[in-house]
């Protein structure tokens, strides 16, 4: 009689116990044992650990395979089980770790496979390819591609988060913590009472009130500096899109900027000159031309499609020396400067930071996080078995995007999500933008060595996003080296690879909708090649998503910083605004105060929070990954010593890429 010793891991998690009758079959490549029942009139309960011996009459030969099957106790009680990990000590003395992590219900059929990684050409035996082969079968069924608009990048095929497999499902509580009901956000923000008010704000001193109870000290900073040039200027270094900016050696045609417009701001000096130097830069919102702006509280708002050019002062400032608030020039469409009264210079960075707003929230934020996130994760789900060394490395940074990319859907930009009620570039205006977005889409955008050299940024001071950035991606790209390199040790594995292949097929068919001008790959021929994309996936998923999330209220709680729609047209001439205009131009009460709600929710850290490095499920039972994930977690541990340490000496510390502050997926 062969005995075999199985341990049931229980998640710790709230409600992870269950009373259901959990069984399990073990299969081998020699046969497989019947299947038998765990509990012995005992539920499992939360955090703990029960062992069982499994008798068989003679050895199933090498483990392939465990499935556990849950019916509910005495066929009424269903609740779910959350099974963290099988551990199976074989008759021979090996013990072998099933990974689960997973929650299933009463009647649900899960099949566990070893944490032993193997690429498809190496699992020869044909009991475990037969096993590889129907549960990629099974996968493609469980997580199919959809078309959520034309033009865009394809979805998960579910409606609502709950009906997720349970693959994917790692908390119940996930639905209920991402609530975006405004009313709860408003009731934090103790805003409730002012959520309808469709009046103007009286003065900027009334909206300061109404932050006196959400007071942080970022907020508190940006209220009293948002109007000052030089904060202006290092918004598009350190804000929340420090994506947009671009050196400038030519000035675009429809952008006619003089010499004597910005003599006083860049003094005994040239545009060619300082272009030359290298000290010029732009910001083009040309994406947003054309666009109408949403209908906001029954009221027409409006979008701008601005040119701003900026000017990299000796002292290391950046700063706005010339604004044009629509692409094509006209009398009608006066060149802004500095020298400008103050408050037509103000309103002018306020359109400004409308169309920041715009590309922001849409673009960056949307397309090259969440929806590209998403992508990558059905692509994974589909083609990757849980074996895949890339599936083990790959699969703490899919955590809860599926979850939360289809509540967005759902409460953000549906026709009655918040984006849709409350910012100018809701509604129509927002499919079209992420058309045009997607359609733009490159691959060298998403690699941030690349996109740093594109955009000729190298040397720009005070550049923190690029300086951490740059740190974090060389530091992913060690890891990922190091991990992928253990796998495949020659150019000729990674084309081998059929499952590999296909996943990054999918990428560039699913989500760059086959686009070969995007220069993403149909296909990987070296390891060079994989490491870089797979570098791409989990940095976009991680530290690029923590870039342009994290800081959502901080940096757009103090409305005029960041408003998300604006009720005048742009001014046709200079010297007629006031500070009424501005406060008229402003959104109203209500369009303020639930921005405010939803910039807060998006920028809350979730009770499930998993920082870059820390990784919950347990997927390695071999020694050169879990050696690999240890010196990943100290390089980041000393890149969150460093960051902090330079922090000290910032009135504005940027915090954002501190690894500490980095999820390791798109989890909000």
């Amino acid at each position: 009689m062969m005995i075999y010793t199985v341990t049931a891991h229980t998640g710790k998690r709230l409600l992870a116990g269950t009373t259901s009758l959990i069984y399990i079959q073990l299969r081998g490549t020699e046969a497989e044992a019947e299947e038998q029942s765990l509990n012995h009139l005992q539920g499992f309960r939360q955090g703990s650990e029960r062992a069982f011996k499994i008798r068989c009459k003679a050895s199933l030969g090498e483990l392939v395979s465990v499935e556990i099957y849950s019916k509910p106790f005495m066929g009424l009680l269903h609740n779910q089980w959350f099974c963290d990990k099988i551990l199976i000590k074989t008759p021979e003395g090996d013990e072998i770790l099933f990974p689960c992590y997973s929650w299933f219900d009463s009647n649900e059929r899960l099949v566990l496979r070893p944490a032993k990684a193997s690429l498809v050409f190496q699992d020869i035996n044909p009991i475990a390819q037969r096993q590889r082969t129907r549960q990629l079968e099974e996968q493609q069924k469980l997580f199919r591609w959809r078309m959520y608009a034309e033009g865009m990048p394809q979805v998960i095929d579910y409606d609502t988060a709950l009906a997720l497999p349970a693959e994917v499902r790692f908390s119940f509580t996930k639905e209920t913590e991402f609530n975006f009901n405004a009313g709860k956000q408003l009731a934090a923000l103790k805003l409730t009472g002012l959520a309808d008010c469709r009046r103007s704000w009286e003065s900027m001193s009334q909206l300061e009130v109404i932050l006196c109870e959400n007071r942080v000290k970022t907020i508190e900073y940006i209220q009293e500096h948002w109007d000052e040039d030089e904060f202006f200027g290092y918004q598009f270094l350190n804000g929340l899109n420090p994506m947009m900016i671009q050196r400038c050696s030519k000035l675009p045609e429809n952008f006619p900027v003089t010499d004597d417009m910005v003599k006083d701001s860049i003094r005994g000096s040239s545009l060619k000159q300082e272009m030359k130097k290298g000290n010029i830069f732009l910001s083009d919102y040309k994406m947003l031309d054309g666009l109408l702006g949403n209908v906001v509280n029954d009221r027409q708002q409006y979008l701008t499609a601005p040119l701003v050019l900026l000017y990299s002062n000796p002292h290391g400032m950046m700063l706005p020396i010339a604004i044009q608030l629509k692409q094509k020039p006209s009398k009608e469409n006066p060149i802004f400067l500095p020298t400008d009264s103050k408050a037509d210079w103000k309103l002018a960075k306020i359109f400004v930071r409308n169309a920041e707003f715009g590309v922001h929230e849409v673009d960056f934020h949307l397309l090259r996080t969440h929806l590209l996130a998403e992508v990558f994760t059905v692509a994974t789900l589909r083609n990757l078995p849980p074996p895949h060394p890339l599936y083990k490395l790959l699969f703490p940074h899919i955590r809860y995007t599926l979850q939360i990319n289809i509540m967005a859907r759902n409460r953000l930009i549906s026709k009655d999500g918040a984006i849709t009620m409350y910012a100018g570039v809701g509604g129509e205006s927002l499919a079209k933008l992420l058309k045009r977005a997607t359609a733009s889409l490159t691959y060298s955008a998403l690699c941030l060595p690349d996109n740093i050299c594109e955009r000729g940024l190298e040397n720009v001071p005070h550049y923190y996003y690029r300086d951490d950035g740059m740190k974090l991606w060389n530091i992913i790209k060690k890891f990922v080296v190091a991990f992928l390199s253990h796998y495949y040790q020659c150019d000729a594995h990674v084309q081998k690879d059929t499952e590999l292949q296909q996943w990054i097929s999918e990428i560039f068919t699913n989500g760059f909708l086959g686009r070969d001008g995007s220069g993403i790959p149909s296909s990987l021929q070296t390891v060079t090649e994989l490491v870089k994309f797979v570098t791409m996936v989990i940095f976009t998923a991680s530290a690029q998503h923590a870039a342009l999330n994290n800081g959502q209220f901080e940096f757009g709680g103090w409305m005029p910083n960041f408003p998300s729609a604006l009720r005048k047209p742009p001014p046709k001439e200079k010297g007629q605004t006031t500070e009424d205009t501005i406060l008229e131009t402003l959104p109203d009460v209500s369009t303020t105060v639930n921005g405010m709600a939803v910039l807060r929710q998006l920028s809350q850290d979730s009770a499930d929070h998993y920082p870059l490095g820390h990784f919950p499920e347990n997927l390695h039972d071999e020694e050169v990954p879990c050696k690999l994930i240890e010196e990943f977690q100290k390089d980041l541990r000393e890149l969150s010593d460093l960051i902090e340490e330079r922090n000290k000496n910032l009135e504005l510390p940027y915090t954002y890429l501190n690894p500490k502050n980095v999820d390791n997926s798109v989890a909000i």
